[in-house]
């Protein structure tokens, strides 16, 4: 289930794509746990997916039936630590936007920021996509928008002050569960808003 070479749908062989069987059977086997409300976890967990929030499942799903291992991987982490490590599923929170973000910039072909971080690649990918409140004219849109991204700068914020990514100096931030829940609940509505955002984008230039 986690070995690298069965992540991806084809495999280069002589210069020439090549169907990889394993992807599809990983997948086929995703599918079927995903029917009765299981998901695999990383580490050969199986976990109740019916416990996690909708828009956790959500994303799950979205990510899933893409080829986005490593968004798979972060998304994972952050549901497997909330409780037992929340540094460590708030940094994982912050990596999968990051992820989503450096993702859309590599596919479409966009010049990636000389500052690889939240901030910077979340700034490349919101003028692209069009988030832009300033061209937003329901004002109660406006609002959540812009709630939208103060979400993304403090939890990129929070990754840097208080995540497992970084060694605390005097200041200690005392991280709790329902502070890491929080992060990484936000930061998957923000990872399907971009998702869905750049479906649609893909969809208008192909009309």
């Amino acid at each position: 289930m986690e070995n690298p070479e069965f992540q991806t749908e084809f495999n280069e062989i002589m210069f020439r794509k090549v169907e990889n069987a394993a992807y599809k059977y990983v997948q086929k086997i995703r599918q079927c746990l995903s029917n009765y409300n299981f998901e695999y976890r990383m580490g050969g967990f199986i976990f109740d997916g019916a416990s996690a929030p909708s828009q956790s499942q959500s994303l799950s799903a979205l990510i899933k039936n893409r080829d986005l291992p490593a968004i798979n991987a972060e998304f994972d982490r952050a549901m497997d630590n909330i409780t037992s490590d929340p540094r460590e599923a708030v940094l994982a929170a912050c990596n999968i936007l990051e992820a989503i973000c450096k993702t859309f910039i590599e596919d479409e072909g966009l010049t990636m920021p000389a500052k690889k971080d939240l901030q910077g690649v979340w700034k490349v990918i919101k003028d692209e996509l069009g988030f832009d409140i300033s061209l937003v004219q329901d004002k109660d849109l406006i609002q959540i928008l812009s709630g939208l991204f103060s979400t993304v700068s403090g939890i990129g914020a929070l990754r840097t002050h208080a995540s497992a990514a970084h060694a605390e100096g005097r200041t200690r931030y005392n991280i709790k569960p329902r502070h890491a829940r929080l992060a990484v609940h936000s930061a998957h509505t923000a990872s399907i808003f971009i998702i869905e955002s750049w479906d649609e984008k893909k969809c208008n230039s192909n009309m």
